[in-house]
């Protein structure tokens, strides 16, 4: 419950993407490339700012951060700069590679369980 001073307006930290309206922070901005979306701990998204506002892809991008951050508010997913926990098993994390099963892969690789439930429709 919030807290305001009478004749005060209440200030919320919802945005409004497209015809939707979201309490995640969402900052468009300029990310490495290839790389159009990315879902914070801290829940707020990063969209590229190569993405068209309002198209196709943008909102293909958008859901697809969407379900990471979910995925990070059950706990079922975290990371920090050194690793990845997903479904409590922890991955080292080093120079944009993810140690996956012996295999140092790029991050957000479709190869993943993570990436792909996330691309599951």
């Amino acid at each position: 419950m919030a807290f305001r001073l009478p004749n005060q307006k209440l200030r919320s930290p919802i945005r409004k993407m497209g015809n939707s309206k979201s309490s995640t922070p969402i900052e468009r901005r300029d990310l490495e490339p290839g790389v159009m979306g990315e879902a914070n701990m801290d829940g707020s998204i990063y969209l590229s700012n190569k993405l068209k506002k309002g198209s196709p892809m943008e909102k293909e991008v958008l859901q697809h951060e969407m379900k990471h951050l979910n995925d990070m508010k059950m706990g079922k997913l975290k990371y920090d700069d050194n690793s990845i926990t997903y479904n409590g098993k922890k991955y080292a994390r080093k120079n944009g590679k993810i140690n996956y099963n012996g295999k140092w892969m790029q991050e957000g690789a479709s190869g993943f369980p993570w990436e792909r439930k996330a691309n599951k429709k």
